[in-house]
């Protein structure tokens, strides 16, 4: 790798050496890996088209409803109160991602990033649909504005246009519902400018990356890139061309005696590339894992009956020394911490309750002598129901504590997604009181199933 030429690092392949914007326009990939990332793109794209039809009790399956701080995600409804179980999600997510990088490099990026299935399984294909491969659009950019290029070009950003449309009532629809959407269009969307300005700002937003901004979005926006240089090692699996088997580069014919490397120095590799690379660079911040060097090499070591794999899936290691890809300290190291992570997002999952109650003492009140002898005490109780169908609540004294409740008003009784509250005092007979302070616990029963446990405390007179 010493013998290669660094001056590569100096700049960027989308920038000229003037500054101007170097438009790149990356040949129609081909071969067994596009095939693949196309299979996993159409998955990727039903689900997201999908999700937001689907209902489960009436209600969307995913949701992510910043303005009433109310989530729904497969199913499960979460609140504000529940924010801790997102942010260890999150972190757990952070962790899988980071465990993914570390062994495997930017295969997220490649494979699963919306970014880059959007821009090339969507955006892409209708580019070469209407302006044709890479040597038709240079050619059309290069060329006069003649009727030709006023139809394929304007053609091309009125498509871009109405796709980003689609993509942005999809994107609107997972934080507002897709009922509301479908709604919304058909009461006219000028009677909803709360929710036409930010359906317009999103199209815009779509539009400018996916018709200018482009490949720039990995490149300059996403800090993934940058993070990578950190996580990643020489026994990181990327998109790697091997250079020792490689170098030096040399253009021959079939069949000739071969004295150089086997890279017949083509440039079919740097041609496909959506971010303008040269991979046998070695590993650069540019590169997304896309695999269409990859395919394009092999494409061509089959025509020169050479073996594939010069532009392969390997290591530093595999190709320096030969070595086999192994399951490093630093690796085990990030799966246990992901392993915690799990077991604990698991447990928060599994023991989250239904009903969450807060209870407190009435303020500015102490305790109330009865005449029978008793004392009580008053206490405000606050429900969040975290279900879908009304729950009547009974609250029952546990741990010991002898007494009763009595409610003021009504019965206890929560809307379903809804907050309630009430009233209540607790009764207790002055002979079990031994201390002014007592701790009180408090079982909260919907149908005759426990559902959430509160405590607080009881005071009474000193003795």
């Amino acid at each position: 790798m010493s013998e290669l030429n660094d001056e590569f690092r100096d700049s960027i392949g989308t920038i000229k050496k003037d500054g101007k914007r170097n438009w790149l326009f990356p040949k129609r990939p081909k071969g067994r890996y596009y095939n693949a990332r196309m299979i996993v793109s159409i998955v990727y794209l039903i689900i997201f088209l999908v999700l937001p039809w689907i209902k489960y009790e009436g209600e969307p399956l995913f949701l992510l409803n910043f303005i009433d701080r109310r989530f729904i995600l497969f199913g499960k409804i979460f609140w504000p109160q529940d924010f801790f179980i997102f942010m260890v999600g999150m972190l757990t997510f952070i962790v899988f991602i980071v465990v993914f990088t570390v062994a495997f490099g930017r295969i997220f990026c490649g494979w699963v990033c919306p970014q880059t299935i959007f821009m090339e399984m969507v955006f892409r294909k209708i580019e070469y649909w209407i302006e044709g491969d890479a040597s038709h659009q240079m050619k059309l950019t290069k060329g006069p504005w003649n009727g030709e290029k006023f139809v394929r070009r304007g053609g091309k950003h009125l498509a871009f246009f109405v796709v980003s449309f689609i993509i942005a009532n999809y994107f609107l629809s997972y934080f507002i519902g897709m009922d509301k959407v479908v709604a919304y269009g058909r009461d006219g969307i000028l009677g909803h400018l709360d929710v036409l300005i930010p359906l317009l700002i999103f199209t815009g937003i779509f539009f400018f990356v996916y018709s200018w901004f482009r490949e720039q979005v990995c490149i300059i926006v996403c800090p993934y890139g940058r993070l990578q240089g950190v996580m990643m090692d020489k026994n990181t699996i990327v998109v790697a061309y091997d250079y020792v088997r490689g170098e030096i580069r040399k253009h021959f014919r079939k069949n000739e005696v071969r004295e150089a490397g086997d890279c017949v120095d083509c440039l079919e590799c740097v041609k496909v590339c959506p971010t303008g690379i040269d991979i046998r660079n070695g590993t650069q911040l540019e590169c997304v894992n896309c695999t269409a060097c990859i395919d394009a090499c092999d494409d061509i070591m089959d025509k020169f009956d050479l073996k594939r794999g010069l532009i392969r899936y390997a290591s530093e290691n595999n190709i320096e020394k030969k070595e086999k890809s192994t399951y490093t300290p630093r690796m085990k190291a990030y799966t246990v911490v992901l392993c915690i992570l799990i077991g604990v997002l698991v447990t928060l999952l599994a023991t989250r309750k239904d009903i969450s109650a807060t209870v407190m003492r009435a303020r500015g009140m102490m305790y109330q002598e009865q005449p029978n002898g008793q004392i009580s005490n008053l206490y405000n109780i606050k429900l969040l129901n975290k279900t879908r169908k009304e729950l009547p609540v009974t609250l029952k004294l546990e741990g010991g504590f002898e007494g009763s409740i009595k409610m003021v008003g009504n019965d206890l009784s929560v809307h379903k997604e809804n907050v309630g509250d009430g009233m209540f005092f607790i009764y207790a007979d002055t002979s079990v009181l031994h201390q002014r302070k007592n701790t009180v616990q408090i079982g909260i029963y919907s149908a005759g199933k426990k559902v959430s446990t509160a405590k607080t405390t009881f005071f009474a007179p000193n003795n």
